[in-house]
């Protein structure tokens, strides 16, 4: 998908900048939520996360990621999904959202999920805005009171 200013290209798991980013939004979580024990589940890699795009500014610069999951039949969560600081507010983040939801729909998924945080307030209001519903916890996040769940039929 190209955008005026960015480009989004799927990735592997262990491509230099996917890698980069998402140490980045794990040290941001971190310094968040004042541990590393903030994400229940199982750890995302690069067999369970079959779909990893990367979004790149105009220098060819890696500035936002995000991956799919793939769960029951028909469903399927984002993860990793995360935008430098710099790049915040550039409709980056919604770009990278729609291509994660363009690659579901040719997977044949109808509905995606994710699992954002508490102390994720943008993270909330961002996903609110751009169509996802307050859900019930689901799978490892049942009984997690930092978890906040949503949901969007495709």
């Amino acid at each position: 998908m190209i955008d005026c200013t960015f480009v989004i290209d799927p990735v592997s798991w262990d491509d230099p900048d996917a890698v980069r980013l998402r140490d980045a939004q794990r040290t941001e979580l971190d310094a968040r939520y004042g541990t590393d024990n903030h994400e229940p589940g199982e750890v995302p890699t690069a067999d369970t996360v079959p779909v990893f795009l990367v979004a790149r500014d105009a220098d060819g610069t890696a500035i936002g990621c995000g991956g799919l999951r793939l769960l029951e039949p028909g469903s399927g969560e984002i993860k990793r999904m995360y935008v430098a600081p710099s790049s915040r507010g550039t409709g980056v983040a919604t770009a990278l959202l729609r291509a994660l939801e363009d690659h579901a729909r040719r997977l044949g998924l109808t509905r995606l999920m994710l699992e954002t945080g508490t102390g994720q307030p943008d993270a909330i209001r961002f996903y609110q805005r751009e169509g996802y519903e307050p859900i019930e916890a689901y799978g490892p996040y049942v009984g997690e009171t930092i978890s906040r769940c949503f949901a969007r039929d495709l």
